[in-house]
């Protein structure tokens, strides 16, 4: 039985006031430590710096109690999401429910390139995500479609860029 997808409530909370306390700032790996993903494992340390980076306002490599706020409830509506697709309860997404989150949030993808995506973010290698892999997954997708669709002034899924464009395009989103 897989373990519970929880946030360590308590923890967090304390963390958070003895971070503020001591330095005014919630590291990457203080949040990595309050965050459980359901497997035991720690949380992806890549999940929790794209998530930080995403409310650091100040690019001080943490966020402060207040910012800390916006992650939590980042945090708990990916964990909403999660909870809905997994519809086994497994505590893992497979390619299937992957298919249906992502159809669900409006992207149109092959079933080659849904295997593409278990295949780059499944880190424990049992052909599904976990839910921090689930968010880091819809995180770098979301990113991508973001830089595609500044090339893509026709809206019709095709772009043409040259191969500097293109390491720009990616060495932004990495």
């Amino acid at each position: 039985m897989p373990a519970p997808i929880v946030f360590r409530s308590v923890w967090v909370c304390e963390v958070g006031v003895q971070a503020v306390d001591r330095s005014g700032v919630i590291s990457d790996s203080e949040l990595q430590q309050a965050l459980s993903n359901g497997t035991w494992t720690p949380f992806n340390p890549v999940t929790v710096r794209s998530v930080i980076s995403m409310f650091d306002r100040e690019n001080k490599g943490g966020v402060n109690f207040n910012e800390f706020a916006g992650v939590w409830k980042y945090i708990t509506d990916w964990q909403n999401i999660f909870r809905t697709y997994d519809r086994d309860n497994s505590g893992f997404i497979d390619r299937n429910e992957l298919k249906q989150a992502l159809t669900g949030f409006g992207y149109r993808l092959s079933d080659q390139f849904y295997s593409t995506l278990i295949e780059k973010f499944d880190r424990q290698r049992k052909g599904q995500v976990a839910f921090d892999d689930f968010i880091q997954c819809c995180i770098v997708l979301q990113r991508l479609t973001d830089v595609f669709r500044r090339y893509d002034t026709d809206q019709d899924g095709w772009i043409q860029v040259s191969y500097e464009q293109y390491l720009s395009m990616v060495f932004n989103i990495v």
